[in-house]
């Protein structure tokens, strides 16, 4: 019989990683560790299903780094997809602190900034590459990566990969590299995408999944507010930041523009300091917004969801989100911000008539009902502007419409009452051909 995991010296880990561990403060291992790593070090496909916040970075990065074990040679031997430069950041961060007693070289690859850095990283001698997709095939064309002694491929967030259109990618960078090699995939979801994904890309994979899929910790209370309009979000948003308990808190929207528009309506309430990070800011903006949040000199941090996945911030109290996501797996990410090592959070949403459509997709999705709550009474509530209900209307219309092609709403272009009746320029030209 096989003996239970206690600790990670159960785990069969090498004194190097162990010594790791234990300064970063980790002192047992988490479900997906538990499950994952022996998987990974007896050199089985593994297939990992897990929410976030369950640890699963140090699940691959701990066997990987065992593996590799030491600086040799000048090429890779080990690549890491994941589809943010954020997440591409922080995984990265793990691997330095998990192989601080080893001389390995991990270099990490990414977009929105100049290659020369990265370029000159490689030239030096890599062991493990952490990358986008897009940026390892551009360094990959450029002649700097030699990929064909990587024996070991991970993809994280492979839902969120697939969501953004990575596939192609992905099967570029297949080609590439030897096909006998080990994979891991790790995902918080397992729609259909990701099937396929893992039907293309696993051997006879090794299925670990530490919780249902796309469910959500434990630990996070989750409340529903419907709320009739941009303006009253604004309203309810700057209600809740007047309350103290706020203390460290993530506002999720869906486009750049309102990300900017809520942090400047907050710093002009004095509700800040605020930060915004989205896809328009520059790496090094993004990247210090992130460190003051971690260090807690930022009260409020402004996102979309291109950056959900790459936060790794263990003491956020409040995740809100502004907008309901349309990808419902993003729900899942965005709120699991909050909740960390086992530290209880609260995820609240806001939703006009519109997006209230969504909730129950999102509630089948993580097979929960969400607590629905009154605005409080303290929240004035404005009247909504009529082309933000025309717009909401208009949308709205479209969802039945393809749902039912017979359906004409509101918005359809009517049928002239008179269609049989010429029209007063033809009547003008028949009276002028009487004359």
């Amino acid at each position: 019989m096989a003996k239970e995991i206690q600790n990670f010296q159960d785990l069969k880990l090498n004194k190097q990683i162990l010594n790791a561990i234990e300064e970063l403060g980790f002192t047992n291992p988490t479900e997906i560790q538990r499950k994952a790593i022996p998987i990974a070090l007896a050199g089985h496909d593994l297939l990992g299903i897990a929410q976030t916040g369950t640890g699963k970075t140090l699940a691959f990065a701990t066997p990987l780094i065992m593996k590799v074990k030491y600086a040799q040679g000048e090429h890779p031997r080990a690549l890491i997809l994941a589809p943010t430069r954020e997440l591409v950041i922080q995984i990265s961060a793990h691997f330095s602190a998990l192989s601080k007693y080893t001389d390995l070289r991990v270099v990490t690859l990414y977009g929105g900034l100049g290659p020369k850095t990265q370029l000159e990283e490689l030239d030096k001698g890599v062991d493990i590459i952490i990358s986008t997709p897009g940026r390892f095939l551009d360094l990959y064309k450029k002649g700097a990566i030699y990929p064909r002694g990587i024996k070991t491929l991970i993809l994280d967030e492979a839902d969120k990969m697939m969501d953004m259109g990575f596939m192609p990618q992905i099967r570029n960078i297949l080609e590439l590299i030897p096909v006998k090699r080990q994979n891991m995939l790790f995902s918080a979801t397992m729609h259909d995408k990701v099937v396929t994904l893992t039907e293309e890309f696993l051997e006879f994979p090794e299925r670990i999944e530490v919780s249902p899929q796309a469910t959500v910790a434990a630990t996070i209370d989750q409340v529903l507010y419907e709320v009739p309009n941009f303006r009253t979000k604004l309203n309810l948003l700057s209600h809740f930041l007047q309350d103290e308990s706020f203390e460290r808190v993530i506002v999720f929207v869906k486009t750049k523009t309102i990300a900017d528009n809520i942090a400047h309506y907050l710093e002009r309430k004095s509700m800040g300091p605020v930060r915004v990070i989205h896809a328009n800011k520059g790496q090094n903006s993004r990247i210090n917004a992130m460190d003051e949040f971690k260090e807690g000199h930022i009260r409020v941090l402004v996102s979309t969801d291109v950056t959900a996945r790459g936060m790794d911030v263990s003491m956020v109290s409040h995740v809100i989100n502004f907008d309901t996501p349309l990808i419902y797996e993003d729900y899942v990410h965005r709120i699991g911000r909050t909740g960390r090592a086992e530290n209880e959070g609260m995820a609240i949403s806001f939703a006009n008539h519109l997006e209230m459509l969504h909730i129950p997709r999102i509630e089948a999705l993580i097979k929960e009902v969400i607590t629905k709550k009154e605005i409080p009474s303290g929240v004035v509530i404005e009247k909504t502007p009529f082309a933000e209900q025309q717009d909401m209307d208009r949308v709205i219309d479209n969802m039945r419409r393809r749902a039912d092609p017979e359906f004409k709403g509101a918005f359809h272009e009517k049928k002239h009452k008179f269609k049989d009746k010429p029209s007063a320029s033809k009547r003008g030209k028949g009276r002028k051909n009487k004359r």
